[in-house]
């Protein structure tokens, strides 16, 4: 029987062994990209099914916090549910003339307006469980947001069908997920009122504080003032033990501006993402406004800077973005006397006997006292 389908020329191959052969290449030429789709969208099925698990946790992780400090439970989940769905229009940038002071404008009313609701709720709250229930809040907000739009370009790409949606979503998943599972370890540090790894900048300072009387010279952040071989120090960081992470560029411009006070050599010391490869907590020297956030800081301090020609240097100690928002870990907290030294030789060499040097410690205060 099979020696009939043998085709002339091809000696012992038959016909069904060719088709053996050629039928998978053939499905996979005209399917290939319809089967590599439904595989896509089973791995991203998987991955938002991990986001909506790390969402739940998170809400409730905020339910129970928020639980354990306020007197009345009437309505709790209702109101957490609310917080976690504001959000925040950023001002039309078409002409961008003034731009910074819009933006500073509505992420101030955004600070104010979830503060005032966070006393409403847990009357009872002192100001360091605000802070800290404000950054929860904003951590489990993160996440349902991270969940909610992986869902609409899934629901999307499975609606149209369309590989490049689907691959693009495929591609940056593991991103997303690495962000996220930080986001969840966060929520445990600030419930707790741990350090985290990106607030070494503030921990370096409040260790340069210890001792010192201390002021506030801006929007919950706080000054001393110190010496060090004939060199005036002023010494800036967010107010702790909140999680806080201050107005450091308000602070100097106020400093000088309005307190008289001239500046010569501006140090920021901050945490800042690693490449792979490099290892955790290795310090680096720059110049530059070492701060991160949305920007309106970073501005002020180089306006600052360039009107009154202050020289910016930037000391940095490197992390992953698991690390920053995470416990902090050993690695990070046994730089502070490493950069504390380097500070010593910065405000050494940068500066003359007789200069002024700021040195502002940046990143979020949760744990951190001055």
């Amino acid at each position: 029987m099979l020696e009939s389908l043998q085709i002339p020329g091809l000696g012992d191959s038959s016909l069904l062994g060719l088709l053996i052969f050629w039928i998978p290449f053939i499905i996979i030429m005209l399917y290939g990209q319809r089967i590599q789709m439904y595989i896509s969208l089973g791995e991203i099925s998987r991955s938002l099914n991990k986001l909506k698990l790390m969402k739940e946790k998170s809400r409730e992780e905020v339910i129970d916090f928020v639980s354990k400090i306020s007197q009345s439970k009437e309505n709790l989940s209702e109101k957490i549910d609310q917080f976690l769905e504001y959000f925040t229009i950023q001002p039309v940038n078409l002409d961008p003339a003034g731009i910074v002071k819009k933006i500073e404008h509505i992420v101030n009313v955004k600070d104010d307006r979830m503060r005032a609701e966070i006393k409403q709720l847990v009357s009872s709250a002192t100001d360091v469980q605000t802070s800290n229930i404000e950054n929860v809040i904003e951590v489990a907000s993160a996440l349902n947001y991270y969940y909610k739009a992986v869902r609409h370009f899934y629901l999307l790409g499975k609606k149209t069908m369309s590989y490049i949606w689907i691959v693009q979503l495929q591609m940056i998943l593991p991103t997303i997920l690495e962000e996220s599972n930080a986001l969840m370890k966060a929520i445990s540090a600030f419930k707790q009122s741990q350090p985290i790894g990106d607030g070494i900048g503030a921990m370096v300072v409040g260790k340069m504080m210890i001792g010192k009387e201390k002021k506030t010279v801006a929007k919950e952040t706080a000054m001393s003032e110190s010496e060090y071989k004939g060199r005036g120090l002023y010494l800036i960081k967010a107010e702790g033990p909140g999680g806080n992470v201050g107005q450091p560029g308000n602070a100097i411009a106020r400093m000088i501006d309005e307190m008289g006070i001239k500046i010569d050599v501006i140090i920021m010391i901050d945490a800042a993402l690693k490449l792979e490869g490099e290892k955790t907590g290795e310090i680096a020297e720059g110049v530059g406004a070492a701060i991160g956030g949305i920007g309106v800081e970073r501005f002020k301090i180089e306006e600052v800077a360039s009107k009154y020609n202050i020289p910016l240097y930037a000391i940095v100690i490197k992390q992953s973005i698991i690390d920053a928002v995470s416990a902090m870990k050993k690695e990070i907290a046994e730089t502070t006397d490493k950069v504390i030294e380097i500070v010593k030789r910065a405000v050494e060499e940068k500066a003359k006997e007789g200069d002024k040097v700021a040195v502002v410690g940046v990143g979020n205060s949760v744990g951190i006292s001055q």
